[in-house]
């Protein structure tokens, strides 16, 4: 697994801003970044995917948010694990 940044993301998505990603981020379609460190984010490769394929898929807002809400709780299982 990789972390992508910013730039990486942008690319990846087609978002055009750091506000797009955010914006995505508080409506919950789009997972919340990692902290690297003190002053940097990045998002795991395969959610980033995850995501893009169901918005290819034509997925609905909705059932994105189910995909998110999936997505953050598979990193709170291989944290614990």
């Amino acid at each position: 697994m990789s972390i992508l940044r910013m730039p990486a993301v942008k690319a990846e998505t087609g978002y055009r801003s750091h506000a797009s990603i955010y914006s995505r981020v508080k409506d919950g379609t789009f997972t919340n970044p990692v902290k690297l460190s003190e002053r940097s984010v990045g998002w795991p490769d395969h959610e980033v995917r995850a995501i893009n394929a169901a918005r290819i898929a034509g997925h609905s807002d909705q059932q994105i948010k189910a995909l998110v809400a999936r997505l953050h709780a598979k990193r709170i299982e291989l944290a614990v694990a």
